[in-house]
């Protein structure tokens, strides 16, 4: 039996993976939504631009999709402060549910993307490694409110829920404000092209704290997986590549994908250092004849300096989604391999 999915924030880093790993799938149907909408694929793909704050806009833009069975929401507003954080993120949902529950007759899942806020990871060291049951923080914390919205929309349903708490999560789709990889593809390309070794620029500390990270495909696997085995419902997963790394260990290996030299690390502010980059940016686009990519899209200095800032043990347990039924894996360092590798094929970096 076919299935519907309504992939909301259909343009990110997660979203773009979610819907191309449907897509790959005999059957499902995707729609999805964002902001600036997207290029439909006749038959599997068609996408709907909304701006979700807007409940009328929403429930307007929602209305003809009775066929949708599955709601996977991975939609992300992005504030100065935590608390910040808390009303435009839980409106989004709730918006979307107030919109897609009464047509949707046949809904059987809604899928919530979360992280490791969830556990405090955010706010400084936190207890490694994390678990789903672990006793919460005090709060803003806007992940907590939408998984405690859908708890109690949930009860005496048809539908079930899922919530997926991946680490930082790799992928390729540019223009996110949170994409450690393509932040560090341009670091080491900028770095390369003014003839400079590639250092870490994080925290002392940072280099050899004990971290995971996320692959973007990988995620898509256990979201889906999530939203479709009995075993997943109603309930919490942590998601990660399944192996732990330092950045002492990978980044002379990732030194050695660009052919470039390391140095030792140097705590730097790449917010700060880079500001001024976006001409060297476009001399290296003219030089290798790189796609015409803006400074802005590639640019996540600010989540590069939070992540690069961890002094502090970063992991948490994924033996629940094992022992329910998720058994897939990536190496972190093919990970990141195959996204610069990814990049380049496209001519964004050379």
């Amino acid at each position: 039996m076919q299935k519907v999915a309504l992939v909301v924030g259909a343009r990110g880093v997660i979203g773009t993976n979610l819907v191309e790993h449907l897509a790959s799938l005999e059957d499902w149907r995707v729609i999805g939504l964002s902001r600036r909408g997207g290029v439909d694929v006749p038959g599997k793909v068609r996408h709907l631009a909304v701006d979700l704050l807007d409940p009328l806009d929403t429930r307007d833009k929602l209305a003809g999709l009775s066929e949708v069975t599955h709601v996977f929401y991975v939609a992300y507003q992005d504030r100065p402060t935590w608390a910040e954080l808390v009303p435009p993120n839980l409106a989004m949902l709730v918006n979307v549910v107030d919109a897609i529950e009464p047509v949707a007759r046949g809904l059987r899942h809604i899928s919530l993307m979360q992280g490791y806020k969830v556990y405090g990871a955010h706010l400084g060291p936190f207890k490694t490694p994390a678990r789903e049951d672990d006793p919460p923080h005090l709060p803003p914390e806007f992940n907590v409110d939408q998984q405690q919205f859908l708890e109690a929309r949930q009860v005496g349903k048809a539908w079930d829920w899922s919530a997926l708490r991946p680490s930082v999560v790799g992928g390729v789709a540019l223009g996110n404000p949170m994409n450690l990889a393509v932040a560090i593809a341009v670091y080491a390309s900028l770095s390369k092209e003014l003839g400079v070794p590639l250092r870490f620029p994080g925290k002392p500390g940072a280099y050899d704290a004990l971290l995971e990270v996320t692959d973007a495909g990988l995620l898509a696997k256990a979201v889906v997986w999530a939203a479709t085995a009995p075993a997943a419902a109603n309930q919490a997963f942590n998601i990660a590549n399944g192996d732990l790394f330092r950045w002492s260990e990978l980044w002379p290996k990732i030194a050695r994908w660009f052919e470039m030299d390391v140095a030792p690390p140097l705590q730097m502010s790449l917010q700060d250092v880079m500001a001024d980059k976006s001409g060297v940016w476009k001399q290296l686009q003219a030089a290798h004849r790189l796609a015409a990519t803006s400074y802005e899209e590639v640019s996540s200095w600010p989540f590069a300096d939070f992540v690069f800032g961890w002094d502090y043990d970063f992991f948490a347990d994924g033996s629940k989604a094992r022992r329910a039924g998720f058994h897939e894996y990536v190496a972190t360092d093919e990970m990141f391999f195959a996204i610069f590798a990814e990049l380049r094929r496209q001519r964004v970096i050379p």
